[in-house]
C-alpha cells in the first residue's frame, strides 16, 4: 500500500500543509522552454504551476522557476513535484516555489523544521534579490575627528 503524499506550502516561517481544489493548473516538465510559453500567452490566468523534480539531482526546475519570477514577473503558486526531499525546500522556496509535494512517508513536521535551521542568507534570491551587505542598516555617521583638514590660503 502507498502512503500518503504531503503537500507543503513554503514560507520563512516553515511549512504547512496547502491544497487547493478548482484551480487554473499548468504542469511543466523540467526540460520546458519557460520563455516560450510566456511568449505565447500560456501563462496568462494560470494559477498554479507545477515543476517536477523526476530525480532530486536535477535541478533544471529551479532554473524555471526563477525565471518564472524574476523575467516572466509569475506571481503565482509555483509547486514542486516529483523527487523532492526535505533538505531541498529552503533552497526551493528562496528560488521561488511556494509549495512541495514531499515523497509518501515524509514527515511535514520534520520539512518545517528546516525553515528553522538558518536565520539569513548572504546571498541574494528570489524573494529578497540584495545581499546581505547592501541590506545592512547604513554606517553610522563619521566620528567628528575624520574629516577634511580645512585649508587656509596663505
Amino acid at each position: 500500500m502507498n502512503a500518503p503524499r504531503s503537500t507543503l506550502t513554503l514560507h520563512a516561517a516553515g511549512a504547512v500543509p496547502a491544497d487547493r481544489a478548482g484551480l487554473n493548473v499548468l504542469t511543466l516538465a523540467n526540460d520546458a522552454d519557460v520563455a516560450a510559453l510566456a511568449a505565447s500567452g500560456a501563462l496568462a490566468g494560470v494559477e498554479r504551476i507545477e515543476l517536477q523534480f523526476p530525480v532530486f539531482t536535477d535541478g533544471r526546475a529551479y532554473t524555471q522557476a526563477v525565471l518564472l519570477r524574476r523575467r516572466h514577473r509569475y506571481t503565482g503558486e509555483l509547486r514542486a513535484t516529483g523527487d523532492v526531499l526535505i533538505d531541498q525546500l529552503v533552497h526551493m522556496h528562496r528560488s521561488g516555489f511556494t509549495s512541495a509535494v514531499l515523497a509518501a512517508g515524509v514527515d511535514p513536521a520534520a520539512a518545517a523544521r528546516q525553515f528553522a535551521r538558518y536565520a539569513a542568507f548572504y546571498q541574494g534570491d528570489v524573494l529578497e534579490p540584495l545581499p546581505l551587505f547592501a541590506r545592512r542598516a547604513p554606517a553610522p555617521a563619521p566620528h567628528p575627528m575624520n574629516h577634511e583638514p580645512a585649508l587656509e590660503a596663505a
